[in-house]
């Protein structure tokens, strides 16, 4: 767990949570935004499991391919039924199976991914005979699944088998805490032989207040680049891509004051009320819907009352 980066409550949390659910065969689901670090937690809780010598197997449902995707995922056997290709599932007897946006996972597929999971059972193509896996799976997804449920374009029953264990990954403006500690380790990694790049006070305050719409992975991106452009250099501000700057963020409002003005409690009242209502009253859905962490939610909500 090395890997995971972080002092804020939420990462705090989490590197304690993990060991524990490792400890279990339990499904996990994480949600989180793009460049969050998913699998990298996944592969934290196959390292911690009693199944960190066998395989971590990665399957990307949004790149499976439309055609052959049975094959790709379970196999196939010839008319003899001996097994020719071992599917991804297949190869990951005795460790964990990672299913990485598994949102996007082919209704027809789910069906059989379901039975997989209840009982380990994998029924490849050209063999009528049942095939055993002991795997432990881990799912993730960018997406509301429990959403996708309600709008038909995900099992109902596949979704509570692969919700047991929640966890939901902080975006990285809700971490800004964490900045520049994640700013000097990639600093680091990228300099190689070079000079580190270091960041003026005023540098890091407009780089800790951007709101990092690519998370971690963009944050990663940033570092090896500024550790190209300028190894060694002390960063000000007008070194920064300009939509890194606070004026960037200013003149692109994502909401106009009326002449009339408002009242701001009101406001923030009826944007609570609505995430809620759109998220059915799930408290972790609506806070992520309005962009804080849920914590904050609920501080909101016993400030209204709610």
């Amino acid at each position: 767990m090395k890997q995971i980066l972080g002092q804020s409550p939420q990462i705090t949390h989490l590197l304690r949570t993990i060991p524990i659910i490792a400890a279990s065969d339990a499904s996990v689901l994480i949600y989180g935004e793009t460049g969050t670090g998913k699998e990298l937690v996944a592969q934290a809780f196959h390292q911690e499991s009693r199944r960190r010598d066998k395989a971590f197997v990665t399957i990307n449902c949004a790149a499976v391919p439309s055609d052959g995707v049975e094959e790709d995922l379970f196999g196939y056997c010839n008319v003899e039924g001996h097994i020719v290709h071992r599917g991804k599932l297949l190869a990951a007897e005795g460790g964990t199976v990672f299913l990485d946006e598994v949102n996007t996972l082919p209704l027809a597929v789910q069906a059989k991914v379901l039975r997989f999971l209840e009982a380990g059972e994998c029924q490849l193509k050209g063999s009528h005979k049942l095939h055993k896996v002991d795997s432990r799976t881990i799912a993730a997804s960018s997406v509301d699944l429990q959403q996708a449920v309600n709008n038909g374009d995900f099992r109902a029953d596949l979704f509570y088998r692969l919700h047991v264990v929640p966890i939901s990954l902080p975006p990285l403006r809700e971490r800004s805490d964490d900045i520049t500690l994640l700013l000097r380790h990639f600093g680091r990694e990228f300099a190689g032989t070079n000079a580190v790049v270091r960041y003026s006070k005023e540098a890091e305050h407009c780089l800790q207040t951007y709101a990092w719409p690519g998370n971690i992975r963009e944050l990663m991106n940033f570092c090896q680049r500024m550790a190209l452009l300028n190894p060694g250099k002390a960063l000000r501000p007008e070194d920064l891509p300009v939509e890194m700057l606070p004026e960037a963020a200013a003149s692109n409002h994502a909401f106009t004051l009326p002449p009339t003005g408002i009242k701001l409690a009101q406001v923030e009242l009826d944007l609570i009320e609505q995430a809620l209502e759109m998220a059915a009253g799930n408290r972790s859905r609506a806070a992520r819907l309005l962009g804080v962490s849920r914590d904050t939610l609920l501080y909101r909500m016993q400030k209204y009352d709610l």
